[in-house]
């Protein structure tokens, strides 16, 4: 199966304001690959804190350093159970919402609608969820 075509139907539900997505495992996983057009290119080590923060419902680390993603700091806005927001200027905003094994990430463009962003990368982590994944 290839979860690269969620990287399409996540772009579609923003309305043009998400440029980029992925899907991670919360193992540390890669699921989508960085060979679609509109990959982000999230490294193995980038993975790692988000993971860990959205399985242990624990983002202090990632309030004290961020949340980096294709080697671009973003400064961690807020946080809820399972949904992290961040943004750094000039450079856009990331959105991860998890669901029971996955973590969905979408990259707003400066200047687009995070709200947008935050609604498609939902779509995407609640059908995820549906499916008990």
């Amino acid at each position: 199966m290839s979860w690269d075509s969620y990287i399409d139907n996540l772009l579609g539900h923003c309305s043009g304001a998400c440029d980029k997505a992925c899907i991670v495992g919360l193992d540390g996983s890669k699921w989508t690959t960085d060979g679609h057009p509109s990959a982000l290119k999230i490294s193995p080590a980038e993975i790692t804190p988000i993971a860990s923060a959205l399985t242990s419902i624990n983002f202090e680390p990632l309030q004290a350093n961020g949340i980096t993603i294709e080697g671009v700091r973003y400064q961690f806005l807020r946080s809820e159970d399972n949904l992290i927001l961040a943004k750094k200027k000039d450079m856009g905003a990331i959105t991860v919402q998890s669901s029971k094994t996955a973590a969905v990430i979408g990259h707003t463009v400066e200047g687009g609608s995070h709200g947008n962003t935050n609604k498609g990368v939902a779509v995407i982590a609640e059908y995820l969820e549906s499916l008990g994944m």
